[in-house]
């Protein structure tokens, strides 16, 4: 049987999602080792191209920070760049982590500033995520499930 495209294009399809176990960052999930989990999902094929272009954006938005501060103001670029995980010294594929779970982090939410502290601070758990998400998008997405009508209420009988 060969491939029903027909089927393929009426078919809804979900993000795939997983609760990683944080148990390490607990005291930021309200102390609780069993409750901290970090739930991300996987990307789709334009989010992923986005990832993967983070690196000449992170280069190309550090360019305009410096073309629009004078030099006399040039910690304050600087700080901006560590802040936004710009610095010269940052990997490429670390630029690119944090882009994907900027994207891909369902709960908690949170944006780049903290995610570069996360990575800092946290790098195993960061990894871990990112690694998630990585595998999730590898999974692609979940075909969605046909909801049933539900329950068929009783017909009340005529008295």
């Amino acid at each position: 049987m060969g491939f029903d495209a027909d089927l393929f294009m009426k078919t809804d399809f979900q993000p795939r999602t997983e609760a990683v176990p944080v148990p390490d960052l607990a005291a930021w999930f309200g102390g609780d080792r069993k409750a901290a989990r970090w739930t991300v999902r996987g990307l789709t094929g334009a989010e992923l191209a986005r990832v993967n272009e983070a690196q000449a954006a992170a280069k190309d938005l550090a360019a305009i920070a410096e073309g629009i501060v004078s030099p006399e103001k040039r910690e304050k670029v600087d700080a901006l760049r560590k802040l936004l995980g710009l610095a010269d010294d940052v990997p490429a594929e670390l630029v690119r982590r944090i882009e994907m779970l900027e994207i891909a982090s369902v709960e908690p939410t949170v944006d780049r500033a903290v995610l570069v502290k996360l990575a800092a601070n946290y790098p195993v758990e960061f990894y871990q995520l990112t690694n998630a998400i990585t595998r999730l998008t590898g999974e692609g997405h979940v075909p969605g499930k046909a909801g049933g009508s539900g329950e068929t209420p009783a017909s009340e009988s005529p008295s």
